[in-house]
């Protein structure tokens, strides 16, 4: 009988303790993440274009007035592709919104390194609100890595190389899943 009452303990125990992962506030449940592409970029060099850093300006007004289903949206963690030799963009796009908000730009992953940044955000405390800038070659496996359908999302589900003004909104349950139907696409009015 104790062994009985022992074993339902710790069953109990493991059950409490799962529950307690789930809603403790890591990973991505409730969360919401916010995916951009970097700025516009100059004819060469890893730096944006005078176009770009305007557009990295703006987010910063955009962000602080951005609400999505009637709750506004201010970021609690900024997460960037890693500096590399041909781009510096997805860093230098969130600079200036990371000074305003004062926070800091986690930059642990390079832009291909899309699974280990999906477990990190999956597994990891940190707020319910992520911004991600990324490049845009590796946009839709980023979007397939959290759960969206780049196909269904993108054309061709692909994200153009021209398009510089899209947010891609999505949203995560209690236990931490991609709500069905809450992958959208915003169009940003302050850059073309």
């Amino acid at each position: 009988m104790k062994a009985l009452v022992v074993g339902i303990f710790c069953l109990l125990a493991t059950a409490l303790g799962a529950q307690a992962k789930s809603t403790g506030g890591s990973g991505l449940a409730d969360a919401t993440v916010v995916i951009i592409r970097h700025g516009e970029k100059p004819d060469s060099g890893p730096e944006l274009s005078p176009e770009g850093q305007a557009h990295a300006q703006a987010y910063v007004g955009y962000f602080q007035h951005l609400v999505l289903d009637g709750v506004p949206f201010r970021p609690d963690v900024l997460v960037a592709s890693a500096d590399s030799k041909n781009s510096a963009r997805e860093r230098l796009t969130l600079a200036p919104l990371a000074q305003a908000l004062k926070l800091p730009i986690d930059q642990r992953f390079a832009d291909k390194d899309i699974k280990p940044l999906f477990e990190a955000l999956a597994s990891e405390n940190h707020g319910k609100s992520i911004l991600i800038a990324w490049h845009h070659g590796e946009l839709a496996k980023l979007l397939h890595a959290f759960g969206a359908d780049p196909d269904a999302l993108l054309p061709d589900g692909k994200w153009p190389d021209s398009v510089f003004n899209w947010t891609v909104v999505l949203r995560y349950d209690h236990a931490g899943q991609l709500i069905p139907g809450s992958a959208q696409i915003l169009k940003q009015d302050f850059a073309k």
